[in-house]
């Protein structure tokens, strides 16, 4: 049985342009992505996942051979590569939107939306992982809160912000999302101006 949101969503018809999930690891933009563009019948892609499949090594991987910028470089050109296609669900690494070239590339051709997580719901999801490369530290839960401190500023540009709540479901996030995506002035295909 689909949900008020989902029957709505699917009325207004697929957006014109990406949607591109930025935000903190941890805040759900590969699950919550998924579930969106399932909810919007549209692609998902994920820039992390595309750069591994090009690179033929994992991120981690990458980060330990290439090094920070070199990862940073080929995750604009994925992002470029991905915004140039047909719309989609676009989840982004964690520190793709601190590129201010990539901050630019996503306003001009697509959507951007912050899922804003606090740093304990962060916490809670990633401290089990051991696939985060910048979190390889003694201190791993200090350093998240160090990036969430620094990478915060650059969130707060995000055309559209949606607060993750502890027991929100994956699927009442991506409703919670579509609802915030309705603000965007002609997004969806067949809404009509004003």
């Amino acid at each position: 049985m689909r949900s008020s949101l989902e029957q709505e969503a699917r009325k207004e018809g697929r957006p014109n342009r990406s949607i591109v999930l930025v935000g903190m690891m941890g805040s759900g933009k590969t699950a919550v992505g998924t579930a969106l563009a399932k909810l919007l019948d549209v692609p998902f892609l994920d820039s992390d996942h595309e750069i591994e499949r090009a690179a033929q090594m994992s991120v981690s991987e990458i980060f330990a051979r290439d090094g920070e910028p070199f990862f940073r470089a080929r995750e604009s050109e994925v992002l470029e590569r991905l915004l140039s296609g047909p719309p989609g669900v676009i989840s982004t690494g964690g520190g793709a939107f601190l590129s201010e070239a990539n901050r630019a590339l996503i306003a001009r051709l697509g959507v951007s939306v912050w899922l804003k997580a606090d740093l304990d719901l962060l916490w809670q999801r990633v401290r089990h992982k051991d696939t985060r490369p910048l979190l390889r530290t003694p201190n791993p839960k200090q350093t998240l809160a160090d990036l969430l401190a620094k990478r915060m500023p650059h969130y707060e540009m995000a055309q559209v912000a949606v607060e993750a709540e502890p027991g929100l479901s994956i699927q009442d996030m991506a409703e919670k999302v579509v609802a915030h995506l309705r603000a965007v002035d002609g997004l969806f295909e067949g809404e009509k101006d004003a």
